[in-house]
């Protein structure tokens, strides 16, 4: 494959020098041009064609978000990253972006020392490029794969559960039969659901929580690996467009049904049962697991622990195995596990893992997604 082509778009000339040099230096990487705004932007995506380019949202003539919706009509297949302010507004406006469909985005370094905002943004850059680069490489080719293993963790939850074998292989491409024949009469009630999601959450979760009602009848935890600002601007967000209120996690909260709590960025969330039996939230400083803080095993396992096979998991578009092993303690313990299918998803990395695993019960497109959580919460 030929080398990734970029573009670089951003009304500061020292941040188009800046990033310009660092995509420079990385494997594979042309810098096809670069570009000071976005009605500039829009021409040079037309002349240049490039694979994905780096788009700031604050610009004279034309905003980030704007040229966003632009280069999706234009030119749905070029990937946009979206260059973003460390600040409440920065991550308001990012939330908007990744709605709209930008395929991920990195934080401008609040330190004003320019070789380590170069380090700090292409450890940001490295991962999404390898992203960006496989996805280009396999393209479709990855959908046998795919097959391969929904029939393998079909089979298996066929094994660890002969009542439903015979309906399982008799209607496996009927999601709602399945979800019937795992959840029967007298399974296990529905108490949490806990999702892990990463690249394309905003956008999925955008998508997915509009669909449950206001009465939804138990909490949901998620983990959505963001840095810190940018989670309490997801939750924001999210309150807006569904029925569900939705919060940053905070130290001490009590669950509350029909509730969404999102880990805080750039810290660790668990839950614990205090004194009385009630279930609050628990924020730490614990290290990182898998490269992420927050990180969806950790809070998974706690999740195991309080739960057991009361418990819904779902894994949702991300890069990365992050959940996985969590997932499995759940599995372990009883839980149900929906895992988000590779056509709908923006990055086929996390849920992928938990279906090599054998743990996912169910693997669901995004728009299915919602009615396979209400149909286990209800089957309570």
């Amino acid at each position: 494959m030929d080398k990734l082509k970029a573009l670089v778009v951003d009304d500061s000339v020292l941040y188009r020098k800046i990033l310009t040099d660092i995509l420079s230096t990385i494997p594979d990487i042309e810098v096809a041009g670069t570009a000071h705004n976005g009605k500039a932007a829009i021409e040079k995506v037309r002349q240049l064609k490039p694979d994905f380019i780096t788009l700031d949202f604050e610009m004279p003539e034309l905003d980030g978000i704007e040229t966003l919706k632009k280069l999706k009509e234009i030119s749905p297949e070029t990937m946009t990253v979206m260059v973003s302010a460390h600040t409440k507004t920065g991550a308001a406006i990012t939330m908007r972006a990744l709605e709209e469909g930008a395929f991920d985005f990195i934080a401008k370094p609040e330190t004003r020392n320019i070789q380590d905002s170069k380090e700090l943004l292409l450890k940001q850059l490295n991962p999404i490029i390898n992203v960006i680069s496989t996805r280009l490489k396999l393209g479709n080719a990855v959908m046998p794969l795919a097959r391969r293993i929904e029939k393998s963790a079909m089979a298996t939850s066929a094994a660890t559960n002969p009542r439903v074998t015979e309906e399982i292989i008799s209607s496996s491409n009927d999601i709602k039969k399945r979800m019937k024949a795992i959840i029967s009469p007298g399974a296990n009630r529905i108490d949490i659901v806990a999702i892990g999601i990463s690249t394309g959450g905003p956008n999925a979760l955008s998508k997915m929580l509009p669909m449950l009602p206001a009465d939804f009848k138990v909490p949901i935890v998620i983990v959505q690996h963001m840095p810190p600002v940018f989670t309490n601007a997801l939750a924001e967000s999210l309150t807006k467009k569904s029925k569900l209120r939705a919060v940053e996690g905070a130290e001490g909260m009590l669950l509350e049904a029909g509730k969404v709590y999102i880990a805080p960025g750039g810290k660790q969330m668990k839950l614990e049962k205090d004194e009385s039996r009630q279930i609050r939230i628990s924020i730490t400083d614990a290290p990182p697991e898998n490269n992420c803080r927050p990180s969806a095993d950790y809070l998974f396992r706690s999740v195991a622990k309080c739960y057991g096979n009361n418990a819904l998991g779902v894994i949702m578009t991300g890069m990365g195995s992050d959940g996985t092993k969590g997932l499995i303690i759940m599995k372990k313990l009883g839980a149900k596990v929906i895992a988000q299918d590779e056509r709908s998803c923006i990055v086929f990395g996390m849920p992928m893992e938990a279906i090599k695993a054998g743990v996912a019960d169910i693997i669901a497109p995004l728009e299915n997604i919602a009615g396979e959580i209400l149909d286990a919460v209800n089957a309570r």
